[in-house]
């Protein structure tokens, strides 16, 4: 009887380890919440700014090798085609990812 005693575990001891999945739960959970609703807008902005620098880097570059300078009517004018040129690709892209192309 005494053998038996000693194999068998209390309720102490089958706690600890739901304890420890409970704690590493939480704590997955509060960083997939910080990332979610913190750090999520932030990184949503700069990927927002990088991308608006990267188009204007084109637009200078593909009016400038036309000899349109910046600031200029015609340098307006061709980044608001490009600008449309862009809209269209997107359009197409999204037709295509849809199957309707």
């Amino acid at each position: 009887m005494a053998d038996a005693k000693a194999d068998s575990r209390t309720a102490d001891q089958l706690a600890r380890p739901w304890l420890a999945y409970a704690a590493l739960l939480a704590v997955v959970t509060a960083y997939g919440l910080h990332a979610l609703f913190i750090s999520g807008p932030a990184m949503r902005a700069d990927a927002q700014a990088h991308l608006e620098r990267i188009i204007a880097d084109e637009d200078r570059d593909v009016c400038g090798s036309f000899g349109m300078r910046p600031g200029t009517r015609d340098f307006i004018a061709c980044s608001l085609e490009l600008a449309h040129v862009r809209q269209r690709q997107a359009d197409r892209d999204t037709a295509a990812a849809q199957g309707i192309l």
